[in-house]
């Protein structure tokens, strides 16, 4: 279970570049309960078929069982599976989670005392069990007890059983490789006071983890009493965990004569050894794909985005050719991947019951990378193939059996999480050290050659492969230009979505990068977009058409996705929609109704999280029922008091109600715990706009930009503040260090085209109104 802190919260202001001073403070406010959905509590090859705007064809048909199935005891599979039984015992999906008693655990508990960065831990065992002695949610040092092991290589965690129902993930954990203990946060000091503390929320593993360790996990929050009552039906990933529910398929195994809707799965919801290579992808990526849960559960039939929001590829997640940054598994890469496109599925690499690779060393790939050319099965798209002896020197330019020569050393390239756990990127990308540097991105052969020159490594590659190309169709110099506002970059960007073969997962990506290049083409992408066969394209448009369309069109270009077959779909669509005024909803509201209460609904089943009870404060100020919001917010600060967006808003709501005391004695005790939270100071400084302490408002939002200078938000508002009080000259100083950092902040941009208009540089006007154009020609500032 590993996390990773979190910058402060980043909402983009409105394309407005000239504001009074005095209307600075109601930003914030505005703008969170519009456009905050957080979704990551923690962040597909398909040709753009376009299907009709009232309906999208699903990949799959799934013949419904009258009654549902139900768990069994998984003890009775081995009488018919004995083989998958006997590769199951002892992987790691068997040993994901056990009790904590021997011989599971494998750290070394016998009095040893473990000092870190921050605080000391002691490992020991009395009364017949594991215990932990360690600072707790107090910073008092106390005895908590191990109840379950985490894993068993090349780390094993140790959950903690804490009140109400909690498992909390210890922060030390034992390296099975090098037998010692280890922080998870090497670097960071963390002590009870940090969001990354084993007893914060953020290391809650009933939320973060449990489910991908057991099978048929139920978080079972109870909101009243603020507490879990967990349930499983067994310890590890089991066959039921795949599969799906057995009880169907135990009547279908001893039946004479099987019913005919049974007989295609054998009792299952849907068969995993019959299936397309996407079902059988997106059942997998339950559990390996960073992605956000849309309720307590799932229902093996669905799709996967029925269940979860998977993340795109995002700055912070992932570099710009689609490589793993962050802790991000294995879906989101391997989407991108020509594999994919293909229709290799995960079991044509892995035996998944022994987790195993199917065939050891290079084997795995020869299976279709091979002299005669051809796919080890059928189902496999395989006239790309060439008919090439890929294990040999002639290929890799490697010594057999020394690093290079290993197909996975060159074309999955890994990083380490989790402190010691290596994992390969499953892009399955090729090598090219000269694209690699054009871009600031990592590469296989730099990787490895760090003590020699990038150039040399360069050039040595292009003496071996000649000029190779990059064989992406142009999708990383494309999200290269859009992401720092290189000329042509709205132009590579319309022409990357116009292409019939981009992944969906890269299609998703560019999407987003269209609010930064308004025009009516992108918008026309978007609309096309929304009908894309792949949910997770229809789900990134809906924040596009939101961004670049007034409501009115807005309403007509979302109301299809109202009743789209995927529920991510259906609930993005319905709160873009709730944003827009009561009004202009009136004439949809049969159709809208449903999809927003299926929206609440999966806020109520995420209570646990404060993030999903703020989303519930948005929803009921947008929906009319202000009565809720305060409830809903103090809610979410009970989950976590130091969930800052939840604090800014509720002071602001007070603020707004003339409960101007109890919100500035509210942000003066969150500043006071979190002296340095931009958040905190950029409020600060707004709430010290509405009381007329100009000064001391510039202080706090001076203070804000530059403890997180990644936020444009605040040093946006900052510029703003500094010109309404006559500091011209410091306020285009601060955006034109703005633009630097964010070439693409187009905000930013006609701010100081303003400001320099305003003070007769006609000169520097026209070097950035160029600069924008080279942008995007087709900006709407050019308009008539």
């Amino acid at each position: 279970m590993s996390k990773h802190k979190k910058n402060a919260l980043s909402v983009p202001l409105t394309t407005s570049t000239k504001r009074s001073f005095s209307h600075l403070y109601p930003i914030l406010a505005g703008l969170l309960l519009l456009t905050l959905a957080i979704w990551l509590f923690l962040q597909r090859c398909t040709p753009q078929a376009v299907i009709p705007s009232a309906s999208v064809a699903t990949e799959q048909t799934v013949t419904p069982i009258a009654t549902p199935a139900s768990f069994v005891d998984e003890a009775q599979c081995q009488a018919c599976h004995r083989e998958q039984v006997k590769d199951w015992q002892g992987s790691h999906h068997q040993m994901a989670m056990l009790p904590a008693s021997s011989p599971n655990v494998l750290g070394n508990f016998n009095a040893v005392t473990f000092k870190g960065e921050a605080e000391t831990t002691r490992f020991t065992q009395h009364d017949g069990a594991y215990w932990i002695n360690t600072p707790g949610p107090d910073g008092q040092a106390a005895d908590f007890k191990v109840a379950y092991t985490f894993g068993i290589e090349p780390l094993q965690q140790y959950l903690i059983e804490m009140p109400g129902g909690r498992l909390q993930a210890s922060g030390v954990a034992w390296d099975t490789q090098k037998g010692q203990w280890f922080e998870l946060y090497p670097g960071q000091k963390i002590d009870f006071k940090d969001d990354l503390h084993w007893s914060k929320p953020t290391q809650n593993a009933n939320f973060m983890c449990v489910e991908c360790h057991t099978t048929d996990f139920k978080r079972n929050f109870e909101a009243k009493n603020n507490s879990f009552a967990s349930h499983w039906q067994s310890l590890g990933v089991g066959c039921q965990s795949c599969h799906g529910p057995a009880s169907k398929h135990l009547q279908w195994s001893a039946a004479a004569k099987p019913a005919k809707n049974q007989e295609a799965a054998k009792g299952f919801d849907l068969s995993l050894l019959k299936t397309d290579a996407t079902t059988q992808v997106e059942t997998c990526a339950r559990c390996h794909a960073r992605r956000a849960p849309l309720g307590d559960g799932f229902q093996h039939k669905n799709r996967l985005m029925d269940d979860y929001l998977p993340s795109a590829l995002t700055p912070e997640l992932y570099e710009v050719d689609g490589k793993i940054k962050e802790e991000v598994f294995e879906y989101g890469s391997f989407t991108q991947s020509k594999m994919f496109a293909k229709g290799v599925a995960c079991n044509d690499c892995h035996n998944p019951h022994s987790n195993q690779l199917k065939t050891p060393g290079n084997g795995v790939c020869l299976q279709c990378h091979n002299p005669s050319g051809k796919p080890s099965r059928e189902g496999i798209d395989g006239p790309g193939l060439h008919a090439k002896n890929y294990d040999s020197p002639e290929h890799h330019q490697h010594k057999a059996g020394q690093a290079g020569s290993q197909c996975i050393d060159c074309h999955m390239p890994g990083k380490l999480y989790m402190v010691n756990d290596y994992r390969h990127d499953h892009s399955f990308s090729i090598p090219n050290p000269a694209h690699a540097l054009q871009l600031g991105s990592t590469d296989a052969c730099l990787g490895c050659h760090r003590e020699t020159s990038s150039s040399t490594v360069a050039q040595q590659f292009k003496l071996w492969y000649g000029e190779t190309a990059v064989k992406d169709g142009g999708y990383a110099d494309a999200l290269h230009q859009a992401r720092n506002g290189l000329p042509g970059a709205a132009r590579v960007l319309k022409q990357q979505l116009e292409r019939s073969d981009l992944p969906a997962i890269r299609r998703a990506t560019l999407l987003a990068e269209l609010p930064n290049y308004p025009s009516q083409r992108a918008l026309a992408l978007a609309a096309i977009a929304l009908n894309n066969a792949a949910p997770q394209v229809r789900e990134a448009a809906i924040d596009v058409v939101g961004a670049l369309s007034p409501a009115q069109q807005q309403i007509g270009l979302l109301t299809p996705r109202l009743s789209d077959p995927v529920r991510a779909v259906r609930i993005a669509a319905a709160w873009q929609l709730a944003q827009l005024p009561e009004p202009a909803r009136a004439p949809i509201a049969k159709l809208w109704q449903p999809a927003i209460r299926e929206y609440e609904e999966v806020q109520n089943s995420l209570k646990e999280r404060a993030e999903a009870n703020l989303n519930l404060a948005m929803l009921y100020q947008n929906s009319g029922r202000a009565a809720l919001v305060e409830p809903a917010l103090r809610e979410a600060l009970q989950r976590n008091p130091d969930f800052l967006p939840a604090v800014i808003t509720l002071v602001q709501l007070l603020d707004a109600q003339g409960r101007a005391n109890e919100a500035r004695q509210l942000l003066e005790e969150n500043l006071a715990r979190h002296p340095d939270a931009a958040l905190l100071q950029h409020a600060q400084g707004l709430a010290l706009v509405r009381r007329g302490e100009r000064d001391k408002a510039l202080n706090a939002l001076h203070k804000a930009a530059q403890l997180a200078p990644e936020n444009a938000q605040f040093s946006y508002v900052l510029a703003i503040a500094l010109h309404d009080s006559g500091q011209q000259e410091a306020a285009r100083k601060e955006l034109e260090a703005l633009l630097k950092r964010q070439p693409t902040n187009r905000n930013a941009r006609l701010a100081l085209i303003s400001y320099w208009h305003e003070a007769g540089q006609m000169q520097k006007v026209q070097v950035l109104q160029a600069e924008l154009e080279q942008q995007n020609p087709d900006d709407p500032v050019y308009a008539p």
